[in-house]
């Protein structure tokens, strides 16, 4: 409970050292006194004297529960004079412990009730009056090391982003635990990138009593600039070498950042084949080059994953899915997967290399799955073969991709031609991109993200027609003084001729959970005779979302509330788009929970003019 160093305008001083010593006498008093007597049983301790707080809650509390004198209670046969002794010394530790609240000037009265005939237990009555707080009222920063010293504009942005952020400006209150804090956030800015051995190398708090007043002396030495070395890899037997530092992704000479580290932790801990992951850096190591010692449990060879969920879009379903980390005789891994879902069953088997030194994969995949919306049921099947590079913010695709589709439908709907409802199959070569500039994720509260996926192909069979396509996502959150407002817009493109029989799973329908809510699962599209949906050329999506913290005693929850419209459709045209669009509106909440963020969702459909629930979990962008 001391500052720093402190002048001698004012002085603290530790009285529980001082106190206890100076007790030592009565208490070897009352132990021999005590050694004397027998007990045939236990009896109970009996407190000497009662002690009364008068103050302020915050002060009475603190004072009920550190007050030094509290400890003497239990010595038996306390006699008058020490205790006088004792109420002497505690007028300096009050003043002490008021001190780390900020109250340098107190008035403290300290007295007993009299003395009563027959003598009972005395009272010690402890009135504080905490008068004015303290208030801080300069701070002087001062650096040494190389952060002082480098021409280097990152050392310079990051004294003034320490500045910036310290956490006792002018005008705010004093106390030891705001100082304690300040400090060491102002230490975590310096250390987290650049200077692992940076240090406090002297810190002052000059307390000007009569002025209430601080004034702040911190002085911070980075010591020398690091970089990375070699990286110290254990716990490697089962995996080929070559994975840990393509997934760290920490060459050496790089500068020191504690953020890379995690994240590079976080890569090799999420990435399967390993149950955990430590990555570290010695501050005591060689500046110019220091070890980058990697620790790594591996993961099981192959696991198998059982699981249940449920959405408002295909109700219940279950999945069991089987990973082999390393498939004799390739060292790919393969995951399998079969879900079983009234509305969307599939089975799907995907193969992924080793990443390279520029962190892209080959990737081979195959897809079975049937999709039933009520009005057609598509079964479709692909095939996709390429390269994926997943980045710390970006992700790169480039594949070729093979898709059939067979709808089949009831009524007249079945007279349609293929063209109409997307029976039919094509190649097509594929690139996508995505940007995430999330501040953190699965729960951003500000950032955007942006990502597209275009390719170009023919259908197959005997009337072969080229077409493009093409598809662009946005999603934007902005930060409000009440919670924030969240964006999303989608558009979707198939261009080619009229009679071109594109696979449905290349065309567009919309509605559902993460959609257009108010609208059942691709119950927006082409209307096509007797009122089936069809798939059309284009779609459109848009949206915006009102999030606000749901408060508890004043404090943000784990929930959110929310208000929110959408807006889409599906047109073969992209005037037609105008046209009748479906707009949903609603209120819902949001729970983060473990696995994710869940979305409750009561949403109208001003088109059906039907109320739908929707419920999901899970930030997928």
């Amino acid at each position: 409970m001391t500052f720093d160093l402190l002048r001698n305008r004012f002085f603290f001083i530790f009285v529980g050292v001082t106190t206890a010593w100076t007790a030592l006498p009565s208490l070897a008093h009352a132990q021999d006194k005590s050694s004397t007597e027998t007990f045939d049983s236990p009896q109970p301790i009996a407190n000497s004297f009662d002690i009364r707080v008068e103050a302020p809650e915050d002060i009475k509390d603190l004072l009920e529960r550190h007050l030094q004198l509290q400890r003497f209670r239990a010595v038996n046969d306390i006699e008058d004079a020490e205790l006088a002794r004792l109420m002497l010394l505690a007028d300096t530790d009050v003043r002490n412990l008021l001190g780390t609240l900020g109250y340098f000037s107190p008035d403290v009265q300290i007295s007993r009730s009299p003395a009563s005939n027959p003598p009972t237990k005395p009272t010690v009555l402890v009135k504080v009056v905490p008068g004015l707080d303290t208030r801080t009222a300069q701070t002087a920063m001062r650096f040494k090391g190389d952060i002082a010293t480098s021409p280097d504009k990152d050392a310079a942005r990051m004294r003034e982003s320490i500045n910036q952020n310290w956490r006792l400006p002018p005008g705010q209150p004093f106390t030891q635990d705001n100082w304690d804090a300040a400090k060491t956030q102002a230490l975590r800015q310096l250390v987290a990138r650049r200077y692992p051995a940076g240090k406090i190398s002297y810190s002052l708090a000059d307390i000007d009593p009569p002025a209430h007043a601080a004034t702040l002396t911190l002085e911070m030495d980075s010591g020398p600039l690091y970089r990375l070395g070699e990286l110290k890899v254990s716990g490697i037997e089962r995996y080929d070498p070559l994975l840990v530092p393509r997934l760290a992704r920490l060459m050496p000479g790089d500068i020191y950042d504690q953020r890379k580290l995690i994240e590079a932790q976080q890569r090799l801990a999420g990435s399967g084949y390993f149950d955990s992951a430590y990555v570290l850096v010695d501050p005591d190591s060689d500046p110019d080059a220091a070890p980058v010692t990697v620790q790594v449990r591996e993961a099981q060879l192959q696991k198998v994953v059982l699981g249940v969920g449920l959405t408002t879009d295909t109700g219940p379903r279950a999945s069991i899915e089987h990973t082999h980390n390393r498939v004799p005789g390739l060292d790919w891994r393969a995951v399998t997967k079969l879900q079983l879902d009234s509305k969307l069953p599939l089975a799907q088997t995907e193969w992924t290399s080793l990443p390279d030194a520029d962190n892209w994969r080959w990737v081979a995949l195959a897809r079975v799955a049937r999709l039933d919306d009520n009005e057609l049921v598509t079964d479709a099947q692909t095939l996709r073969f390429g390269q994926v590079q997943i980045g710390e913010r970006v992700d790169h695709s480039t594949y070729l991709q093979y898709d059939r589709a067979t709808v089949t439908a009831s009524g007249i709907a079945s007279t349609l031609d293929d063209a109409r409802i997307g029976d039919g199959s094509a190649l097509s070569l594929n690139y996508g991109w995505t940007g995430r500039y999330f501040d953190s994720l699965p729960f951003p509260s500000r950032g955007y993200g942006l990502g597209f996926d275009v390719g170009a192909g023919t259908t197959m069979g005997t009337n072969r027609q080229p077409f493009t396509r093409a598809v662009g996502r946005w999603m934007g959150i902005a930060p409000l003084d009440s919670g924030r407002i969240t964006m999303r817009a989608q558009g979707g493109a198939v261009v080619t001729s009229t009679d071109a029989t594109i696979p449905a799973t290349l065309l567009f329908r919309t509605g559902g959970d993460t959609t257009v809510r108010g609208y059942g699962l691709r119950d927006i599209g082409i209307a096509l005779p007797n009122g089936t949906t069809g798939p059309g050329h284009y779609m459109a999506i848009a949206s915006a979302e009102w999030q606000r913290p749901i408060l508890s005693a004043g404090l943000p929850t784990e929930w959110e509330s929310t208000l929110f419209v959408d807006a889409g459709n599906v047109a073969d045209s992209a005037i037609d788009l105008q046209r009748n669009i479906a707009v949903g509106v609603g209120a819902g909440a949001r729970w983060k929970s473990p696995i994710g963020p869940l979305q409750i969702d009561l949403a109208y459909g001003v088109k059906t003019q039907q109320v739908r629930l929707h419920v999901s979990v899970g930030f997928v962008f």
